[in-house]
Order: C-alpha cells, then sequence, then structure tokens
C-alpha cells in the first residue's frame, strides 16, 4: 500500500515534536550550604561547575542551588577569600536532587585573583611574588624556592640551589628569612657536595623576589634579594612526605588561647639514586639532614616575640672507580669520537654544618608605629677532605657495534697520572644585631634600620695537585719535581661592619591615577678595609588613568658590595684584607600590565635594565666552585630586557612563562698577552704586546627562557600534571693561565625538562569516612611520579684539560644527570 500525503505528514510531526521531547531529560540539581569552621554560613561564596566559567554564589544565608546535567560526572568547585579552594564530586540521575554542607577550611594562601591586583609586586621594580604553593608542586631534582626562581632567572646546573641574576655571581645574591639574614656553605665545589636549601618550602607563607632595583632596607649586594616569611599557624595541622630522594614532616599549631604559635619541619635527602647514574662511577654516599623551628609568643596586644632556629648536617662521600668522558671533534675532513678513559684509587669525604639561632621583639606601638629588634647568631663549619689518584687514557673512541673493540680507545693520543690532595677547614661566625622601624604618616611611609656584624673566619687550605703526563710531570722542569698547583695557607680575621637606612614611601594622587616615589639611603662601614659607603637609591610608579589597568616603574640607584670570605681569597690562598668593596650603579625601567587573557586574569611584565659596575672582582667559575682573583682589578657592564606572563592558563592552576635577554662584559686591566711573528720554520722572529680588553663574563647567557605549566583533567581536577622547563643558550668557559683565551671555550645550551603527575587518593570531605578509619584526621593524600630530564639530555657544567702527546689541549665534557624517575607520598592534615 502507497504511503499517503497525511501519513507522511503524521511521521514528520511525530519526530519534530514526539522525539524530542522524549530525548529531553529531567535537570538534576545540588543544593546546600556552605559553612566555616565554626559553622558558621559564609555569603558569596563562589560556585563552579568544574571547567565551566560562570557559576552562582551562596546567598546572604550560605544557601545555594545548582542546576546540574544527569547520569554524567562532574565536580563543583567551592573558593572564598581566605579560605582553601575546596571541590566535590557527583554522578547524579535524572531529576535528582542532592543536599550538601561544605565547609570551607581558613587559609594562609591568598588566592591568585588577590595575588594578581596586588598592588605593592606592581609597583616596586624587579619584585616578584610566586604563589608559595607552587613551590610544593614545581617537579625539580632540588626542590625548594630556589628551584621556582631558576625559573624567572635561569640555570645552568640541578644539583644545586645557587642561582645568578643579570649576569651577578650567587655571592651577589641577599636571602632572608623572617627578616634574618642567611648564609650557606662556601667550600663546596660542585653539585654533588650540596645539601639542603635552608628554606623549607612545606614553613613558606610568603616568597619576595626582587631581582634587580631594590629598595634601600635591603642589604648591601649587587645582584638579587630573596625576603622569605614562615607561616604563622592559625591552629594544629601538618604535613609528611616521602620520596626517592628526600622525605620531610612538618607540624604546627596554637596554643588554646592562640597566644603561643609553633611551626617545626624536619628533612633528609640523598642523592645517591641521582648521582648513581653519574659518568664517574663509584660508591657515592651522600646525605643532608635539618631541622628548623619558628616559635612565636603574643605578649600582650603591642608585644610580639619570636624565636628561629635551624640545624643542617651535610656529608659527602665519594670513592670513585672509572670514568669514561667521550665528545666530538668536527673538522673539514673527518669527524672524531674522541674518548677519556679514568681509573680511579682513594676517596673523598667532607662535611659541612649550620647553625643558626634568631629571636626578635615586635612592638606594635600604635596603628602607625612599628618597631623591631633582632638579634642572631650563625655558623658555618666545614670540612673537605680529598686524597684520590687517577690513571687515564685518552684517544679516540671506537663506535662500531659489529667491532670487538666498541665502546673502547683505539688510537691513543695522551695518557698520564694525576693525584689530587686537599685538607680544608673552614669556620665562619657571624652575630647580628640590629632595629627596624616603620612609621605611616598618611601618604608617607617612613621606613628606617639600624644594625652592627660580628665577623669572625678561622681558615686553613692545604691543597696541591700532581699531574704527569707522557712520562713527565707538568709544569715540566729535568731538575725538580714540580707541583701543577699548590696552596698551603690559613687566616683568622675578625670584621666589624655597621649598616643602616633610611626610606620614605610617598603616595601621590588616588587608586585610580596614583604616582609613587621611595627614596632612600644606605651606609655601610667594614672595619677591615676602613671603607665607609654611601648607597642612595630611588624608585617610582605611575599608574595612568587608562582604561588599560597598566603601570609604569622605575628604580635607580648605588648597589654596593662589601668583600667577604670568598672575595678576598686569591687563587694562590692568600687573603686581601684591603680589597675594596665592588661598586655598581643600576637603573631598571618597565611596566606591568594586568589583562583578561582566555577568559581569566593574566599579567605581563617587561623590564629593562642597566648595571655599570668598577672595583670588580673578576673570578672563574667551575661547577659551582667560585674562584676569585682578590684583586679590584676590573670594570664591567651588565644590561638587558625580560619579560613575564603569568595567570591561569588553565583555571585554578597559576603558570608562569619567563624570557630574558642579556649581555655582560668586563675588562681586566693589565690583561695582556704576546702575539708572535713567525719565519718559515715557525720560529718567532717578533712580538707584540696586546691587552685583551673587553671579554664575557662567566655568567654571560644571551637567551634564558623558564616556563611552569599546570593543567588536570577537565572531567577531573583530582589528577593533576606539571611540566618545568628551562633553557638557556651558551656560557663561556675559562682557559686556565691563558689571557689571549680568556673565557674562550664555550659550554653548550643548557635544556632541562621535568615532568611530574599528581592524583588525589584522599580528599578533604570527612564525612564520607568511617569513624574508625586511620585517615580520619587528614585533609588530603597525594600520590606523585616525577619525571627528571624527561627528553635525557646530556648537559654540560664544565670541561676537563686534557693534552695529547704533542702538547695540544682538549676540552673533555663534565656531563650532569641523566633521566630519573621519582616517586613521592604528601599527606597533609
Amino acid at each position: 500500500m502507497q504511503p499517503t500525503l497525511r501519513s507522511i505528514l503524521l511521521v514528520l510531526l511525530t519526530f519534530c515534536f514526539v522525539l524530542p521531547a522524549a530525548a529531553q531529560k529531567n535537570p538534576a540539581f545540588v543544593s546546600g550550604i556552605v559553612v566555616d569552621e565554626e559553622d558558621k554560613p559564609l555569603a558569596g561564596v563562589s560556585i563552579t561547575i568544574l571547567g565551566r566559567q560562570t557559576g552562582i554564589s551562596t546567598n546572604d544565608s550560605g544557601k545555594f542551588r545548582i542546576q546540574v546535567v544527569p547520569e554524567k560526572a562532574f565536580a563543583l568547585v567551592f573558593s572564598h577569600t581566605g579560605f582553601n579552594t575546596e571541590q566535590k564530586n557527583f554522578l547524579l540521575n535524572e531529576g535528582e536532587e542532592e543536599s550538601i554542607t561544605v565547609q570551607l577550611q581558613k587559609g594562609a594562601e591568598v588566592l591568585n585573583e588577590v595575588v594578581i591586583s596586588d598592588q605593592r609586586d606592581r609597583r616596586e621594580a624587579g619584585l616578584i611574588r610566586p604563589n608559595p604553593k607552587t613551590v610544593l608542586n614545581l617537579p625539580s631534582v632540588t626542590t625548594g624556592v630556589e628551584s621556582l626562581i631558576k625559573i624567572f632567572v635561569g640555570s645552568n646546573n640541578e644539583l644545586t640551589s645557587q642561582y645568578t641574576v643579570r649576569g651577578g655571581s650567587y655571592d651577589e645574591n641577599l636571602i632572608y628569612v623572617n627578616d634574618f639574614e642567611v648564609f650557606r656553605p662556601y667550600l663546596i665545589r660542585n653539585g654533588q657536595q650540596e645539601g639542603l636549601s635552608f628554606i623549607n618550602p612545606e614553613m613558606v607563607r610568603n616568597i619576595s623576589f626582587y631581582n634587580g632595583g631594590f629598595a634601600a632596607r635591603y642589604g648591601d649586594k649587587m645582584s638579587s634579594v630573596l625576603d622569605i616569611q614562615y607561616k604563622k599557624p592559625r591552629r594544629f595541622g601538618g604535613s609528611a612526605y616521602v620520596g626517592i630522594l628526600e622525605q620531610g614532616l612538618q607540624l604546627e599549631g596554637t596554643s588554646r588561647k592562640e597566644k603561643f604559635t609553633y611551626l617545626v619541619g624536619v628533612r633528609n635527602r640523598s642523592n645517591r639514586n641521582l648521582l648513581s647514574r653519574q659518568e664517574t662511577q663509584g660508591n657515592y654516599v651522600p646525605s643532608s639532614t635539618d631541622m628548623q623551628a619558628l616559635f612565636t609568643y603574643q605578649i600582650s596586644k603591642k608585644w610580639q616575640a619570636e624565636v628561629l632556629g635551624n640545624i643542617s648536617r651535610s656529608k659527602f662521600f665519594l670513592q670513585p672507580a672509572y670514568s669514561q668522558l667521550t665528545t666530538s671533534v668536527f673538522s673539514p675532513f673527518y669527524t672524531q669520537s674522541l674518548g677519556l678513559d679514568v681509573y680511579f684509587e682513594g676517596q673523598e669525604k667532607d662535611q659541612y654544618t649550620t647553625n643558626m639561632i634568631g629571636a626578635s621583639l615586635t612592638n606594635q606601638v600604635n596603628k602607625r608605629l612599628r618597631l623591631k629588634w633582632l638579634a642572631s647568631r650563625f655558623e658555618n663549619d666545614e670540612e673537605e677532605n680529598i686524597d684520590i689518584a687517577g690513571a687515564y687514557l685518552f684517544g679516540e673512541r671506537d663506535f662500531d657495534q659489529s667491532q670487538a673493540t666498541f665502546g673502547t680507545i683505539v688510537n691513543p693520543l695522551g695518557a698520564g697520572i694525576f693525584h689530587n690532595f686537599a685538607r680544608n677547614k673552614l669556620t665562619i661566625r657571624n652575630w647580628n644585631y640590629s632595629h627596624k622601624g616603620n612609621f605611616d604618616l598618611d601618604r608617607h611611609a617612613l621606613q628606617w634600620g639600624i644594625g652592627y656584624d660580628r665577623t669572625t673566619i678561622n681558615d686553613r687550605l692545604h691543597e696541591w695537585e700532581f699531574q704527569d703526563s707522557a712520562g713527565y710531570s707538568i709544569p715540566y722542569n729535568p731538575n725538580t719535581l714540580e707541583l701543577s698547583k699548590l696552596i698551603n695557607s690559613s687566616a683568622s680575621l675578625e670584621v666589624n661592619k655597621f649598616s643602616g637606612y633610611l626610606q620614605d614611601n610617598i603616595l601621590f594622587g588616588d587608586s585610580a591615577r596614583s604616582f609613587t616615589l621611595s627614596a632612600g639611603l644606605r651606609f655601610n662601614y667594614n672595619s677591615l678595609n676602613k671603607e665607609f659607603l654611601l648607597a642612595p637609591r630611588i624608585g617610582a610608579s605611575w599608574k595612568p588613568s587608562w582604561k588599560r589597568d597598566i603601570i609604569f616603574r622605575a628604580a635607580a640607584g648605588a648597589y654596593h658590595q662589601p668583600p667577604f670570605y670568598r672575595e678576598m681569597r686569591r687563587y694562590d690562598g692568600t687573603l686581601n684584607t684591603g680589597l675594596k668593596a665592588q661598586k655598581s650603579w643600576q637603573g631598571v625601567l618597565g611596566f606591568d600590565y594586568n589583562f583578561i587573557g582566555f577568559g581569566r586574569p593574566m599579567r605581563w611584565t617587561v623590564e629593562g635594565y642597566y648595571k655599570n659596575m668598577t672595583d670588580v672582582v673578576p673570578y672563574d667559575i667551575d661547577n659551582v666552585r667560585i674562584r676569585y682573583f682578590g684583586e679590584n682589578s676590573a670594570k664591567a657592564y651588565a644590561y638587558g630586557l625580560e619579560t613575564r606572563i603569568h595567570g591561569e592558563l588553565v583555571k585554578d592552576a597559576e603558570s608562569w612563562i619567563s624570557i630574558g635577554l642579556m649581555r655582560t662584559r668586563e675588562n681586566i686591566k693589565g690583561d695582556t698577552y704576546k702575539e708572535y711573528t713567525l719565519d718559515d720554520q715557525n720560529q718567532p722572529i717578533d712580538s707584540v704586546t696586546l691587552e685583551k680588553g673587553w671579554v664575557r663574563r662567566p655568567t654571560d647567557r644571551m637567551i634564558t627562557f623558564g616556563m611552569f605549566f599546570q593543567d588536570y583533567l577537565a572531567t577531573n581536577k583530582n589528577m593533576k600534571m606539571y611540566l618545568n622547563l628551562i633553557y638557556g643558550t651558551n656560557l663561556p668557559y675559562n682557559i686556565p693561565n691563558s689571557v689571549k683565551y680568556r673565557n674562550g671555550a664555550e659550554i653548550p645550551a643548557y635544556i632541562r625538562a621535568d615532568i611530574g603527575f599528581s592524583y588525589l587518593l584522599l580528599d578533604s570531605d570527612r564525612s564520607k569516612r568511617r569513624s574508625h578509619s586511620p585517615f580520619l584526621g587528614f585533609d588530603n593524600i597525594w600520590a606523585s611520579l616525577e619525571v627528571f630530564n624527561i627528553i635525557d639530555r646530556d648537559n654540560t657544567i664544565s670541561y676537563l684539560l686534557i693534552k695529547d702527546f704533542s702538547n695540544t689541549t682538549y676540552l673533555m665534557p663534565n656531563r650532569l644527570t641523566p633521566r630519573l624517575i621519582n616517586f613521592k607520598l604528601v599527606a597533609r592534615w
């Protein structure tokens, strides 16, 4: 039977109306109330469906009701200023409504939106204030705040917490914890020996990092300031983590009336698994342990006392067995794969001990006036004991797997033995007594401070190195046996230093269109070289009345650095106690721009800088060991441009991208060499003396790039990914005892990528746990898998200089760490 027109229309109407109605499902709802720790309703709590940009807020009674898609897994995110963000997961049937109660816990951290809108870090030149929680998630071999700093300034060594800023050495950086200046070991010569950083990331509340242009209230160094503030607990809590490389425990709490608070952290670290795959094979036994504690007591409404203590022990034992190094030499005619095989005997045994105790008393006289007194004692005790001999064979290595000689040296070019010996001991004690004050007066904010430091140094160096190549010692003398290096010295010093500052911060205009000015003056007197220094510094910012949220900022001033132990130590081990301060004048100019990107708040900063330096003490870097000339024999300059973007590329996950361009040069007075004219038999017939002039400084790196990126599964925020990427172009490397080729060699570009994955094993919803559960008291438990050096890049940190039978010198690279997998379990309560 043929279908009629009426039946066809009836079928079409059925598809148009009946089927869509049948496909439409009744929505589901989630309703409830949001309360604080005291079960008081919270109004204005933001509630969004994970992965969406829009949502609702709780009413004045803390209640809410939100429509969701049924029969599909989803998550609700609850966030409110001053509270930790909570996430709840659901799977509801059609037409179902679930009623819940959500309790938000007060958090020490500040929401990302608040950080981005903070005006202080936008108005002060060079100031970067990352979220401390970022440090805890950063996949890095050396866990800590310094690993995050390296994203901003670049790095060339993952084994150390040291960093260089805008062309300066690590010795040019200041570090403060709760206003106490902290120091680090001085004798270490490679990152393998280095232990834990002083800063415990689990205890950090605020991070303020100045990479230049910092104000007069900070000390007398030429490059940067890292200002750390530890947490002040509000309730009992803590954390514990266990990983292959490091383990830690942190506890915090308050007394019943919250007058007394405590914050205690213990850490233990061993890089044995990390170092076991180094090119130098042997028995590595590195270990580092530290304990820190911060106690505060509220004496009255106006008086507060604080005590900060730290005990740190690092040990390094190495019994090397053998090492195989390989490099390639390219020429227009052929490519050589040159190898160096070294067989060792002997051992290295080092120990570094750091103790610190500091006490402060703060008086909040009134709302305008705040006074603080500080006293601290810092001690470093260091020992190095090295007695290692080695025999080496150098030549062309066979990489033909079809041959029986695969991997061995088949064409020897050189052979020899060497012996390194050291018995070094260093003790540094520093006492500090200081006072700081703040006085707010309408549009003025006065700051002042005065301090006295007494430093004692007891030092004994006894090092020598013997080299024998092709049957004779280097340097060659047919009549006597000479060592290639000999340092034998001792010193005992006492240095008294007086310093202080006065600074005024002035506000002009209003918040919509304002101009701020910070002007200050520092003074410093050193009893060792009898030098009195004055350092004026000024900073300014201007916020025009534009629709775009942009602030222009600038800073200029003097940044002089009095000499400390390492700068005074010459190559031969003697001390130059008359060494003058290194002096610099610096200028910074840039802007800060807040905008909306990817539907979320973003921030873009750009800064250009220039440094002019005089009375510079030149130095060479070998791994992390800095060896100074001990003389004010150079002048130098550095200039560059830095730009950074940070914000939530993914909602609720802060990310950073940093790019820097830089050039830094130095001119060493009296650096001359002879250029010879040769005859037909290659014999010198004439010579001319030339000045070396301007050369690259050891930290000269044209381009640096750093990125930290966070992400999570769109359907499950409990599965997260963290990526840490650092890139830096080549660095110069010095050829010893050669003026003509000073810093003429190059260390290849540094490329490092670390990635981490975390999964939430236990969330903060305690209502679903049984009363007898052993995890009843935990806030959350995370499991993390980290892959260090995911691309397995063979980064070079330094070179060994090897001569063949014809006296030609070759550079054999010392490599850093290969790929390594780390597992970590973190619990918080």
